[in-house]
């Protein structure tokens, strides 16, 4: 069990860029509330069962001789003498949650092949080890990816789901021993096997890093359950990874070496529910290396400055592994660390169970206006790769909306797809739609999103090289009432609760509960939070009570996030380096001039938005108001024209309750109802005999609510 594998603070080294925040051993309450905790997992499916581990280490053993078959295939075909011949040799690592030790029942396991220099990528792997691959009988599902950034080969071996990458190295001859984790098997390689590499490489390194694995693997197991539950475990719609999250937890580990997995959970929630973005979360200093390869830094790289989130790997080169996060996402996780933390903290008073944190998102409950995205193409095979590129550009959608609308409508994406049985052939989408929190409606206000969606759609078609005819996208507009039902579990849309899906999370507070919002604001400041309340079973507590232990973790967090001067990552510097610049205005574009007689779009004139740039923020809960904000700003949409009315304005004052009870109660911070309705828009799917149709417009109308002073509106 992990409750037994602590190790001992005197002899422990320094891990991490500063001192730990807490070194004291687990209490007997700890590990009561981790061996629930592991309970609650096993109990979840989370472990797989002794035969499948068995069946996943015979395939990597046979798909490990087929590719040292293969190379040896590869060289003498290329006229290389017998002896390279039979030095020739190929070797298969893993990486990601296989190498973890966190996957589950089903996974996929991350491969990586590494073979010589004279076994290149396009010609030999894409081509003469797919074929091999294609005449086995025991492959299903095979399917090449060679222009992603991660060139990649997807297949099923025996059932077992394999992603496959390749480096070829500058070795004439790959040692069975080979080392990845010397930054010397980098050199004079191109950039898609540099990226290969740093798969294995960064998961080795966290490895390295956590001062206990055991622990790190169960707080890892809890974290990424919590994340898909909650909806926001999803790199490529804007969240956070896989990986994203191994270096998340591994920076608690870091933080709390001795802590058991209950209590790095709690920890978690406490330390990025106050920590102050864009600060980066680091596990080691970053190396700049010999051999030139750039890394991330704020410093030098524009793009790098303007990432919202970052989490930087600790191998070189090392870089930021959520630079896909958005404005819109980030708030969005924000609000669900917020939540996690209340939700701990009553667990600490035995006031929660664990189920309680584990409860799945009410997304189609969340809010009252979504964007629905309809994909489909002629069969199977275009369909998967239409379906993979749009996937990819989705997050493209909310950087346009963010951006179209200096960051005052925020898009919250539903990170998975959802197909229905009588409509074969197409996938569905879904975003959220809604204001900016904190920020003020002007009377009258109007979001026009038509361009937007518009410019969405056709660059998605006219930047896929791979289009075939049939492949078709279409946008449209979609009130929550209206939801369709296959997206609800088993096809039934539940009955209208009678309370906000948030309320069921809320939680007990200490006696310091209400000051929350107070207790952030210091933090910010660097100061110590004021007394609050011991736990009610603090009899179970040794050593430091709730209020040495969260003052600890204040100290800690406010030193940890603002980057102490002993640290060597980059210095003084740093804090001014990743500072954001003012919001883009938008301003009226030539391209976007109406059609005689339509009203005037007024249209954001910019480049298309690095990776991860969001219109930026100030502070993370200091969003400011741009009273000259135009009240048209433009993108677009193709079915609908709505007006969206704040019904109701809701203040960021965080004062305890969930991220979802905000969301919720009170009929949600943005009540947008249509005013206006204009009758479906033929779907767009894109061929060259194609008329575009007339496109009413989305509007998204914010007025203000009268002060309660009496007075009618």
């Amino acid at each position: 069990m992990s409750s037994n594998g602590s190790i001992n603070s005197a002899t422990a080294p320094r891990l991490g860029l500063s001192d730990p925040i807490f070194t004291g051993g687990p209490t007997e309450f700890d590990m009561i509330k981790t061996r629930e905790l592991e309970k609650f997992l096993a109990d979840a499916g989370l472990y797989e069962s002794q035969e499948e581990a068995i069946r996943r280490e015979e395939v990597l053993g046979r798909l490990d001789q087929i590719v040292k078959m293969w190379v040896k295939n590869i060289t003498r075909a290329k006229g290389f003498n017998e002896q390279l011949v039979q030095e020739a040799n190929a070797k298969i690592f893993t990486f990601g949650s296989y190498r973890l030790g966190v996957h589950g029942p089903g996974a996929d396991i991350d491969t990586l092949c590494v073979g010589p220099r004279h076994a290149n990528r396009d010609e030999d792997f894409f081509g003469k080890l797919y074929r091999m691959l294609a005449d086995m009988t025991e492959i299903e599902e095979l399917h090449p990816v060679p222009d992603a950034h991660v060139p990649v080969l997807k297949f099923k071996f025996s059932g077992v789901s394999i992603d496959l990458l390749y480096a070829n190295v500058a070795l004439w001859a790959v040692p069975e021993d080979l080392d990845i984790s010397q930054d010397s098997v980098l050199r004079n390689v191109d950039e898609q096997t540099v990226r290969s590499l740093n798969g294995c490489r960064v998961t080795d390194q966290i490895l390295r890093l956590v001062p206990n694995i055991q622990n790190f693997r169960t707080a890892l197991r809890c974290m990424r359950l919590w994340a898909k539950r909650r909806g926001v475990y999803s790199n490529v719609t804007g969240f956070l990874g896989g990986i994203n999250w191994a270096l998340l937890v591994a920076r608690i580990c870091q933080l709390y070496p001795n802590a058991l997995p209950s209590v790095l959970v709690s920890r978690f929630f406490r330390v990025y529910n106050l920590w102050r973005w864009p600060n980066p979360v680091m596990l080691c200093p970053i190396q700049e290396g010999s051999l030139g390869l750039p890394v991330w830094d704020p410093r030098r790289n524009f793009r790098d400055g303007q990432h919202l989130m970052p989490i930087i790997t600790p191998a070189y080169p090392c870089m930021n592994s959520s630079y896909n996060v958005s404005t819109s996402t980030l708030r969005v996780m924000m609000e669900e660390f917020r939540r996690g933390n209340d939700i701990c903290e009553a667990l600490e008073t035995n006031n929660a169970g664990w189920m309680t944190l584990f409860e799945p998102f009410p997304f189609f409950e969340a809010y009252k206006n979504y964007l629905q995205i309809d994909i489909a193409a002629e069969n199977d095979d275009d369909l998967r790769k239409w379906k993979g590129w749009i996937q990819s550009r989705l997050r493209q959608l909310t950087l346009k909306i963010e951006r179209g609308t200096n960051s005052m409508l925020q898009c919250h994406p539903h990170p998975g797809e959802f197909s229905e049985k009588s409509r074969p052939l197409h996938y569905y989408y879904f975003m959220g739609l809604r204001r900016k929190e904190g920020t003020n409606a002007q009377e009258g206000e109007q979001f026009d999103i038509r361009l937007t969606v518009e410019e969405f759609k056709h660059s998605v078609v006219c930047m896929y090289h791979s289009w075939c005819p049939g492949m078709w996208i279409h946008v449209c507009h979609v009130r929550r009432k209206n939801i369709p039902d296959f997206v609800f579990p088993g096809g039934i849309r539940p009955p209208p609760a009678t309370k906000p899906a948030g309320e069921m999370l809320s939680v007990a507070k200490t006696k310091g509960g209400s000051g929350k919002k107070r207790k952030q604001d210091e933090v910010a400041l660097g100061t110590n939070s004021k007394e609050i309340a011991s736990s009610t079973d603090s009899g179970l507590h040794a050593e430091k009570s709730a209020k040495e232990r969260f003052d600890a973790d204040v100290k800690g967090i406010s030193n940890d996030a603002r980057f102490p001067d002993n640290t060597s990552c980059y210095g003084p510097e740093v804090e001014e380096s990743v500072s954001f610049s003012p919001p883009v205005v938008p301003s009226a574009s030539p391209s976007g001039s109406p059609e005689p007689g339509k009203e005037k779009i007024v249209r954001e004139n910019t480049h298309e938005p690095f990776v991860g740039h969001g219109s930026p923020l100030k502070e993370l809960d200091e969003f400011e108001n741009d009273p000259e904000m135009t009240s048209h700003v433009q993108g677009f949409i193709g079915t609908m024209k709505v007006g969206l009315t704040a019904k109701q304005e809701v203040t960021a004052e965080g004062k305890g309750a969930s991220s979802s009870a905000k969301w919720l109660q009170n009929g949600s911070l943005d009540e947008l109802e249509p005013i206006e309705l204009t009758g479906l828009v033929s779907n767009v799917a894109f061929t060259s005999a194609s008329v575009a149709p007339t496109k009413p417009i989305i509007r998204l109308n914010f007025t203000s609510l009268p002060k309660a002073t009496g007075s009618s509106a």
